[in-house]
């Protein structure tokens, strides 16, 4: 019951001037019919004296059908004891005490003032409910159904005495007495009817959709009323039911025939599956409520969307359906400014080819969220960032950070982008909509001053053939150079976002600081020694040619991050930052740390992970076909600097990645456990102490 309850007046008619009596004799019946409250009817059913525990449990599962902790729990506060604000075009609500208190919540509430109140939105003492509370939904529930979730209320649910907070609905929308003119207009009361020409789970299916479910309420677009034009797929309108809507600057998505049953089970029992992972309130709506639904429920709901019909066209699906997996990086990739963008800020995450990674980060390949005719949600998301629903088959929460910090016509390139990569023909998103939805929304920006460079801008560079090269030297080094390196590393699993985030050991001002005198190797160190160097030291392999195209191209793509920046600049972000040495590692700690954190995205022997194809998404952190002794990942403190600054990534909402959020004695426990794992060696070790002793961090 989404509404906070607090006015308790009711309208009382007042006779008109006698010379107007017979209409107001007229009017003042039609008045009464309508604005006074239907009576109350307990059906003969009154709450058990004791509680029954099979009732108490059946009602529980129907609150979780039904989703009532969604409006009724606060954050921080006690079950079902109201206080949640919801924002209406009108002002703020409220949601009630549902609570068994008897002072502040429910607990003088007979059955049938309960009954009442979830079918025609009328509380005990007659006062009228915003339709916020989706009662018109709700009123679908059968009689047993609606009775055992009374019972669940009264005996299964603890008491909290916390008064209901008063709403900031002004005039004229704050008379609640209108509201028995809305309900005669648009609500239909009665319990939902089987429909006999359908098979039993088809009717399962409707009826949790249709009532418990409310799923209308986002899915299903509105009339001038503020009504939903359908409330089922029936009748005038059925059509609209469920057909999307937009919700608060979010693409509530068509959910008609919505495909095959066994991804829309997945989907809702664990928030996510091969095509999308799920996005605003519905991640709540997961958590809360579907993921706790039984398996024959989630299939009579997932069969009875199956079964709407569509005219609406879906997003293409993967060459390989059976994995998920896209076919193919698109052209445009590294021609157009939107593709220059995707590959610097979102490819770490969803891939070249937009398959995302799975379990972790969802494809934009196949993602209906992608194809949508609206695109609010992908506006809403790259805005104000976006987090995974936790559930038992997912606890670990991956977010998304706002991307607020791009213009209005950056976004707009990479989701024009994205949309015509893997969209399906959708339409591409202009600067203005980007600008409207972040008035609106007006999400936080970050203000972090390292100047994150934006590699679409090498396309206005006469040298925008060789810069784009060695931008891809840098994030697909494995796959270019195959013959120059020995395991599977780019040079972007260190330098992340090709070579662009903050204490990730960004390319912005690294040429000018060479040549410079590296006192370990005792003599002056090039640019292209340095990349040299990674080449044999970290990936295992065999320099470049330093009079070659490619190491030209490397080298040219360095100097144009480095733009202005001179030797002795200070340059905030350039390194990985330092760690305490007097910090003890703990590698029992690391290892629970590395399981916890790491072992998604690099398996959980440190083996990596690899897309459907074979292709490795995330390195190994040891073994074979992992870095040797370079980077500084060899020792331990250097090592803890890096992944206190940069891993996990998709840990928290800071821009570009959310990357980092480790304590300092948990990024050296893990970078103590996994910096001495058995990998492969470099001969010229030997070498690299002619002055001084090796470093006691050092694993070799």
């Amino acid at each position: 019951m989404n509404d906070e309850g607090t006015i308790r007046r009711r309208p009382r008619l007042k006779t008109l001037a006698a010379a107007a009596a017979g209409v107001a004799v007229v009017g003042a019946a039609v008045f009464w019919w309508v604005v006074t409250p239907p009576r109350i009817d307990d059906g003969g059913r009154a709450l058990p004296q004791a509680a029954d525990a099979e009732l108490v449990a059946r009602g529980k599962y129907i609150a979780e059908l039904g989703d009532c902790v969604a409006c009724h729990t606060t954050a921080d506060g006690k079950p079902m004891a109201g206080g949640r604000g919801l924002e209406t075009p009108f002002g703020m609500l409220y949601s009630t005490n549902i609570t068994p208190d008897p002072k502040t919540g429910i607990g003088r509430y007979s059955f049938g003032a309960f009954d009442r109140a979830m079918r025609k939105g009328v509380t005990a003492d007659g006062t009228h409910m915003y339709p916020a509370m989706p009662y018109p939904s709700y009123a679908k529930m059968s009689p047993d159904d609606m009775y055992a979730l009374y019972v669940y209320l009264m005996k299964g649910v603890a008491p909290v005495d916390s008064l209901n907070r008063p709403s900031g609905i002004g005039f004229p929308f704050n008379q609640r007495w209108t509201l028995a003119f809305w309900n005669q207009m648009f609500l239909d009361s009665h319990p939902f009817v089987a429909d006999a020409g359908k098979g039993e789970v088809w009717n399962r299916g409707a009826y949790l959709v249709q009532g418990l479910g409310h799923c209308g309420a986002c899915h299903t677009p509105r009339g001038i009323g503020f009504q939903e034009l359908a409330m089922g797929d029936t009748g005038g309108g059925g059509e609209k039911f469920l057909s999307g809507s937009k919700v608060e600057e979010w693409n509530a998505v068509n959910l008609r025939g919505l495909g095959d049953v066994d991804d829309t089970v997945e989907l809702l029992k664990t928030g996510q599956n091969r095509f999308g992972t799920v996005s605003g309130s519905m991640t709540e709506v997961i958590h809360n409520s579907t993921q706790n639904f039984t398996d024959p429920d989630l299939v009579a709901i997932a069969t009875y969307l199956g079964g709407l019909p569509t005219d609406q066209p879906r997003a293409p699906r993967p060459a390989t359906p059976d994995t998920g997996v896209a076919s193919a990086v698109p052209a445009a990739m590294f021609t157009s400014r939107g593709g220059l963008a995707y590959a610097q800020f979102c490819a770490d995450c969803h891939r070249l080819n937009g398959a995302g990674v799975a379990k972790v980060f969802p494809p934009l390949a196949g993602n209906p969220t992608v194809a949508a005719k609206d695109p609010s949600t992908l506006v809403h998301i790259t805005l104000t960032g976006w987090a995974t629903a936790q559930t038992q088959a997912h606890a670990r929460v991956f977010t998304m950070p706002g991307f607020a910090r791009l213009g209005d016509d950056e976004i707009a390139d990479i989701l024009s982008f994205v949309r015509a990569s893997w969209g399906g023909g959708a339409a591409p998103v202009t600067a203005g909509e980007v600008k409207a939805a972040r008035a609106t929304l007006d999400p936080k920006v970050d203000t972090r001053p390292f100047d994150t460079p934006r590699i679409a801008d090498v396309l206005n560079e006469p040298n925008a053939t060789q810069l784009v090269r060695g931008m891809r030297l840098n994030t697909e080094t494995h796959t270019l150079l195959p013959k120059n390196v020995g395991n599977v590393l780019n040079c972007s699993s260190c330098h992340l976002n090709a070579g662009t985030v903050a204490d990730g050991s960004p390319y912005v001002g690294v040429s000018a600081f060479f040549p410079s005198y590296a006192p370990r190797a005792g003599r002056e160190i090039t640019l292209e020694d340095r990349i040299n160097g990674c080449f044999l030291r970290s990936m295992n392999g065999k320099p470049l040619a330093k009079d070659g195209d490619d190491m030209k191209a490397m080298v040219a793509y360095f100097d144009w991050m480095k733009r202005e920046t001179k030797p002795e600049d200070k340059v905030e972000g350039r390194g990985v930052g330092k760690i305490s040495q007097q910090i003890k590692p703990d590698t029992e700690n690391g290892a629970r740390v590395y399981a916890a954190q790491c072992a998604v995205c690099h398996g959980s022997n440190g083996e990596g992970i690899k897309d459907a194809a074979g292709a490795f998404v995330y390195p190994p952190l040891w073994g074979d076909q992992s870095f040797n002794i370079g980077a500084g990942m060899a020792r331990t403190y250097t090592a803890a600097a890096f992944v206190k600054r940069n891993m996990p990534i998709g840990f928290h909402g800071g821009f570009p990645l959310g990357q980092g959020g480790l304590t300092d004695q948990e990024a050296v426990d893990v970078a103590e456990y996994f910096s001495h794992m058995p990998r492969p060696d470099f001969a010229p070790k030997v070498n690299d102490w002619p002055k001084d002793k090796k470093p006691a961090d050092a694993r070799y």
